[in-house]
């Protein structure tokens, strides 16, 4: 084959792969609703302004991108959707909400919780979102984002394998990022209305359609109590904050996960900044009670924001 044959083959191949590429983004965003936050809509404000008639951001909290349509009543979206510039200059003004757009109309990723009698929603960052609870962000935010934050915290106790437990649920993140490596992921999510959340969530969608990823509903206290001994090689114990889950921070509880531990396996705990005064007092007890529940070696992982203990 001549060198002009192999470049038009080489040419060709590189097209149909765009194409399939396309197809698959484009077949993932027919199939999901349209997510936005400040972040996305900030460059619509700024391409009406300068009279662009075009322009591509993301519809799922930049996870892929679209060409949008700009026009005098708003954005025209390739699914059909539309968003009016009342609606964009909305979300543009608040920093604490992620909107989800239905039928032309948009509303905040939030639910009150009547199990817990907590708000639960869907905060944006300039990566993938948090959740808020009562107020409390479940990530760290702060020059990170959160699904960094969850990788720093599964590198304290990796290399991750075998059969791991998820104490949080949360959004998903730490048990879509194990399940890559290990056999088989169980979460746990005491809240309904943060598992709504997680639905909602662009970034959260492999926690339901993964077969490696097995969700359970209920209190972790008493969840944790039905599994069998030394069944898990690692456990990631990732805590709403004390005041609102103590009894997660609590000598039993930890017993309890030193006995579904198998030996020789890790145990991650994340409590927060440890130079932090809240923190660090947590800090100190945790490590005490860990120590008293049977683990041979606890250590500190302060670029985890977090403890190892070692069985």
């Amino acid at each position: 084959m001549g060198r002009l044959e192999s470049d038009e083959t080489d040419k060709a191949l590189r097209s149909k792969m765009k194409a399939e590429r396309l197809d698959r983004a484009d077949w993932y965003y027919k199939a999901q609703p349209i997510v936005l936050s400040y972040v996305q809509v900030e460059p619509l404000l700024k391409a009406k302004k300068q009279g662009q008639q075009s322009i591509e951001i993301s519809p799922d909290l930049a996870l892929t991108k679209v060409t949008v349509t700009l026009t005098p009543n708003g954005v025209e979206f390739p699914n059909g959707e539309h968003l009016d510039w009342q609606s964009i200059e909305k979300i543009s003004k608040s920093e604490v909400n992620c909107f989800i757009l239905e039928n032309n109309t948009i509303r905040p990723i939030q639910v009150f919780s009547e199990y817990t009698n907590r708000v639960c929603s869907l905060m944006p960052t300039k990566g993938a979102p948090s959740m808020l609870i009562a107020g409390f962000v479940m990530h760290r935010i702060k020059d990170i984002d959160p699904m960094q934050d969850t990788r720093r915290k599964i590198a304290a106790i990796s290399p991750i394998a075998g059969r791991v437990l998820d104490t949080a649920t949360g959004l998903g993140y730490t048990a879509i990022e194990v399940s890559k490596t290990s056999d088989e992921v169980i979460t746990i999510e005491l809240d309904p209305g943060a598992q709504e959340i997680a639905r909602l969530n662009p970034w959260s969608q492999a926690l339901f359609n993964n077969p490696k990823i097995q969700q359970v509903m209920g209190d972790a206290f008493e969840v944790v109590q039905t599994f069998e001994g030394e069944s898990f090689s690692r456990v990631i114990h990732d805590p709403p904050t004390f005041s609102l889950a103590g009894e997660l921070y609590a000598g039993a509880f930890y017993r309890q996960l030193y006995r579904v531990l198998k030996r020789g396996g890790r145990l991650f705990h994340y409590i927060g900044d440890p130079n932090s005064k809240a923190s660090g007092g947590v800090t100190k007890g945790a490590l005490r009670r860990l120590q008293e529940a049977g683990f041979a070696r606890v250590i500190r992982k302060p670029e985890a924001y977090g403890v190892v203990a070692y069985k």
